[in-house]
């Protein structure tokens, strides 16, 4: 059986995702080089014809014109069978920070074929800038797209088709693959509407599953737990009153609307430091609590609840009700959270906000260990056995090296891996049960023996690979 990287992306993966979304300009041609667009309502979506659609026009503050579309195409498809689509997965396009940047939701067809309309900002004679976009992919029975192991890179929108009908992006970055569910008993979906203006992107929480609200406020929830569920919508400068959803396994909960809240939003402020690191900015999100993993660290973040650049004071303002878990340094940036939680400011920070002010206790950021092999740059596909290599810290008495399965779960753990002298780099060899295929990650933490004994009592953690680098393939 082969498994599928998504499906390329290997290739094109930036390495780091904390660094800003820009836009791509791409010359394309005009669509119609000798006619002037004409006049249109870009947010109500009227005014033009023959096929075309209203966009704003580059460099020209609130000018408006008709021009041609441009989709960004491809397919849904199971990642341990390439060749098999999945008929019904929810296709959006974000930025970076959790905004919808696709105009409306894709359903996947029969075969997994999707296409979003992106709106794309274009010059005077009608050449395309079309932003960069994540894409998300909720489907029944299967795990959201991204999640566990698995992060969105940036679609690679360089070289857009013309068509007779417009613009596409379709490559090997456009192609999502789904990993299926090793057991759907017990779990049915929600489905509703956020009856609020600028529903777009809301985050929509059952438990520990999640979705995306359409432009319209309309969402779908997969996977949830049987028995009742709170329903609980996040986006930040947006209240919500939270409803409840009894689920039934198999069935689709159909009509749980979240409706506009006077609920006063809150704020989180906090302050991060660098300590033993060259880089001195890095980013801070807010997780949904209910969504966030214990083993992988990770979890669902709401639109606009991410800070970047932090360079040492942040604040979120706008912040719904709710329980968060806040992050700092998650993104591939050369930092990590410190890992000596013996010291003060080096503990995962969780808050209840509740409409006031919420302090978070001071982060400790320190260099991270450089990641060599598998995984440096993306999700790598490996053949043979597995090695896994690393920067050395040269001021440690051994590592912790940990392998995790794309769902959090470990598969294999060595506590007591020797410190090296007269090398740069770190090697191990995998020596845990056999890996099935799929997705896995590698993480090393550096230790120095605290008291001249030995057992991970007396350690003190100094650093540790990045959060998200060290993601390996198993075809």
């Amino acid at each position: 059986m082969r498994y599928l990287s998504n499906e390329t992306l290997i290739r094109r993966t930036l390495g780091t995702l904390g660094c800003g979304l820009l836009l791509s300009l791409v010359g394309c041609g005009s669509d119609n080089a000798d006619e002037k667009p004409a006049k249109c309502d870009f947010e109500a979506q009227t005014g033009c014809k023959d096929g075309k659609v209203c966009e704003m026009v580059a460099g020209d503050a609130g000018a408006t014109g008709c021009f041609a579309p441009v989709v960004v195409e491809g397919h849904v498809v199971r990642a341990d069978d390439a060749t098999q689509g999945i008929e019904g997965a929810r296709v959006v396009g974000r930025d970076e920070n959790g905004a919808t940047v696709s105009f409306r939701i894709a359903v996947s067809g029969a075969d997994g074929a999707y296409s979003l309309r992106v709106p794309t900002p274009r010059q005077a004679d009608g050449t395309p800038a079309v932003p960069s976009l994540l894409l998300r992919a909720d489907a029944d029975g299967f795990a959201t797209f991204p999640s566990g192991l698995r992060v969105a890179v940036p679609v690679d929108v360089s070289a857009p088709e013309k068509t007779s009908t417009g613009y596409r992006v379709v490559n090997d970055s456009t192609t999502i693959a789904l990993d299926a569910l090793s057991d759907t008993t017990g779990l049915g979906s929600v489905s509703g509407t956020v009856l609020a203006k600028g529903a777009a992107g809301t985050l929509v929480v059952a438990g520990s599953a999640s979705g995306v609200a359409d432009s319209d406020g309309t969402y779908v929830i997969y996977n949830v737990p049987v028995g009742d569920q709170e329903v609980r919508g996040y986006a930040a400068g947006l209240s919500l009153e939270p409803a409840t959803a009894t689920v039934a396994s198999g069935a689709e909960t159909k009509g749980v609307d979240l409706a506009v809240s006077d609920a006063a939003l809150g704020t989180v402020n906090g302050s991060v430091s660098f300590v033993n690191a060259s880089a001195k900015s890095t980013s801070v999100v807010l997780v949904v609590a209910s969504t966030f993993n214990e083993a992988l660290k990770r979890g669902e973040v709401p639109r606009g609840l991410r800070a970047f650049p932090v360079t040492g004071q942040y604040s979120f303002s706008d912040v719904p009700a709710g329980d968060y878990v806040v992050l700092a340094a998650f993104e591939n940036d050369d930092l990590v959270r410190d890992p000596d939680e013996a010291i003060g400011g080096t503990a995962i920070q969780r808050v209840t906000v509740a409409g006031a002010g919420v302090d978070v206790a001071g982060f400790k950021i320190t260099g991270a260990l450089a990641v060599v092999a598998p995984g440096a740059e993306g999700p790598e596909a490996i053949t043979g056995p597995a090695r896994f290599e690393w920067a050395d810290d040269s001021s440690e008495d051994g590592y912790e090296v940990t392998v995790l399965d794309t769902f959090g779960n470990e598969v294999w753990k060595d506590a007591d891996v020797p410190r090296v002298t007269g090398s740069s780099n770190v090697t191990l060899d995998y020596a845990g049960p056999d890996l099935t295929p799929g997705y896995y990650q590698f993480r090393a933490v550096s230790w120095r023996d605290a008291s001249g004994k030995k057992g991970s009592a007396a350690r003190t953690y100094i650093s540790a690979t990045e959060d998200l680098k060290g993601v390996f393939i198993v075809p």
